[in-house]
């Protein structure tokens, strides 16, 4: 769904504001953010928070950076005054962007357990016990938030690249598109803006050479083309999305999520999502592919 363009968007300075869940890459996204010129400040108090921007601004101003530097604000449930209440309120009274970063518990419980840090909220109790206490605690931003990133399965450096697409002034002219590749029976990419079921296409897993294969090789490929619907249905697909792209540009998101799903992700979605990331980039739009139930290996 296309958001509209905050306050800060249509003026001279972008703020950002930035929170989610512990150990989902808050972290990383503010790294990130400060390569790309944004001023960071991590969990600054709530109630400074309206006059730091005023200030930052005319600073900006004063030094002609208004249009290309931005001001970014890490914020947590570690904060000073901490509340998602408050926190909804400041972002709404100074104009940002909410950006708000999620993974799985399964994954987060991994991170801490294996880098033997402590949950923030887990006190002397379980690290299960603290992620669950801060998700029930961050849920309105969650639900209130402009972007949503799920990290659960990126690394560091596919974070970074997706963050790209949102927030470096180098592609603010351009909408950059993420097509993910994925199996129904993991569950549909919670980022995804655009879903597509390919499941109506003759699935190689039944074959007995090509079930061990992927939509990357060259003999699926040929099979998934050879089905008499595969090119109409990816013909009506291109001439769908060739006037939506420009419009979802034009209400403000530079980064669009198309995700195309079959039974397991190994095969169909996996092929699809290849040739259409070739079109795109032959039409000059800024992609990337990421096969998310693709057998590593």
């Amino acid at each position: 769904m296309a958001r509209k363009k905050s306050d800060s968007e249509k003026g001279e300075t972008k703020i950002i504001v930035v929170t989610g869940m512990s150990g989902a890459g808050i972290s990383t996204m503010l790294k990130a953010l400060e390569d790309w010129h944004y001023e960071v400040f991590d969990n600054f108090p709530l109630s400074l928070i309206p006059e730091l921007c005023v200030q930052t601004g005319k600073l900006k101003q004063q030094e002609g950076l208004g249009s290309k530097t931005g001001l970014a604000i890490g914020v947590d449930t570690r904060t000073r005054e901490f509340s998602a209440e408050r926190v909804l309120k400041t972002v709404k009274d100074i104009g940002a962007t909410l950006v708000f970063i999620t993974c799985d518990d399964s994954v987060l419980y991994k991170r801490f357990t294996e880098t033997r840090r402590r949950h923030p909220l887990a006190a002397e109790r379980t690290v299960s016990y603290g992620i669950e206490k801060e998700r029930k605690i961050l849920a309105p931003l969650k639900d209130n938030a402009d972007i949503l990133i799920d990290s659960s399965e990126k690394s560091i450096h596919d974070l970074r690249h997706m963050l790209a697409g949102f927030f470096s002034f180098k592609a603010d002219e351009n909408l950059t598109i993420s097509l993910v590749s994925f199996g129904f029976r993991n569950g549909v990419p919670r980022e995804a803006d655009i879903v597509m079921d390919v499941r109506f296409l003759k699935n190689p897993h039944w074959d007995p050479v090509l079930k061990f294969q992927t939509g990357l090789e060259k003999d699926v490929g040929e099979y998934i083309r050879g089905d008499k619907d595969f090119e109409p249905f990816l013909e009506n697909f291109k001439a769908m999305l060739t006037p939506l792209l420009p419009r979802y540009r034009e209400e403000g998101k530079s980064y669009l999520t198309i995700a195309v799903g079959c039974t397991g992700g190994k095969h169909r979605s996996v092929f699809t999502v290849d040739v259409l990331r070739k079109w795109m980039e032959e039409q000059g739009i800024r992609v990337f592919a990421e096969h998310r139930d693709m057998p590593k290996s």
